[in-house]
């Protein structure tokens, strides 16, 4: 149990990054499972969850333009989308915000999907499209576009640039497309014109993060129901020092575990989640709930 209530504490103080990481992670391996122990049931769900070359698939399954992206075809798979998503949200958010990176990372997913569809009416692209490569290409080319000479160490290579790693990666791509995987290649790219396309249009004021909050927030009035508010009596407390001291001292009360909770959220950020003592951990769970 101290496992799981470790990890349910990482996913609520966690950033967007981390918790996709964690819905990557969950989905995936669900399904993993079920196709090593229960073949049936997963040749069942796979279509209703991976985007299908099929058009007339996504009219019944619109939601497989997103769904796609938390499905992997193995753990190396799997793993590889992992360690880029990671590297690449940190180096994002360096930049931008935790909402622009959703909105970039979903919408790359989606114009990745749109790609692979289109292309299957041109090339063999397979049967269905599994993986969030599309989806982390996006925010890749998207920090290329916005700080192309931002540098990097990578393992064994050396420093590079933000712009050589997504110049490489784009080439590797159209290469490779008569090759092999040629519905997951044009996916990848069209991730990559989500990023460039989103950085052109920050760069022109537009704020696509923000065209979809309004969007949101237009959905929600037209669906809300008004009502009208009942008529209230107003009493008077006539102890209203009484009052005044107990809404002072539970104001002190917040404040001071607030406080708290700050200095524990910046030690992580120093040192890491696990650089918590036993205590720490119980509190932050205890808030959170």
């Amino acid at each position: 149990m101290k496992v799981w209530d470790d990890l349910k504490l990482q996913y609520r103080i966690g950033g967007v990054v981390q918790k996709i990481l964690f819905w990557n992670i969950g989905v995936s391996l669900i399904f993993l499972i079920l196709q090593t122990l229960l073949p049936s049931v997963y040749a069942l769900l796979l279509p209703w969850f991976s985007l299908s070359s099929n058009f007339a698939n996504l009219i019944l399954a619109p939601w497989t333009l997103v769904t796609y992206s938390f499905l992997h075809a193995g753990i190396v798979h799997l793993i590889f989308n992992l360690l880029v998503l990671h590297f690449v949200g940190r180096m994002f958010t360096t930049y931008f915000t935790q909402k622009q990176f959703t909105t970039v990372y979903f919408l790359g997913a989606i114009l990745g999907g749109l790609f692979y569809l289109i292309g299957g009416l041109f090339f063999s692209v397979g049967s269905v499209l599994v993986g969030a490569s599309a989806a982390t290409m996006a925010p890749l080319i998207a920090l290329a576009v916005y700080a192309p000479n931002m540098e990097v160490r990578l393992a064994l290579i050396g420093v590079v640039k933000t712009w050589h790693i997504a110049a490489f990666i784009i080439v590797l791509d159209v290469i490779q497309l008569s090759t092999h995987n040629t519905g997951g290649h044009l996916s990848h790219l069209g991730g990559a014109f989500m990023g460039f396309l989103y950085i052109k249009l920050i760069n022109q004021g537009i704020d696509l993060s923000k065209g979809i909050d309004n969007f949101k927030g237009a959905l929600l009035r037209l669906f809300k129901k008004k009502e009208r508010s009942p008529f209230k009596k107003v009493y008077v407390s006539k102890n209203k020092t009484t009052k005044r001291e107990n809404v002072d001292s539970k104001d002190f009360a917040r404040t001071v575990e607030q406080k708290k909770i700050d200095e524990i959220l910046d030690k992580i950020s120093r040192s890491g989640y696990e650089s918590l003592t036993k205590e720490e951990k119980e509190f932050l769970f205890k808030v959170g709930k």
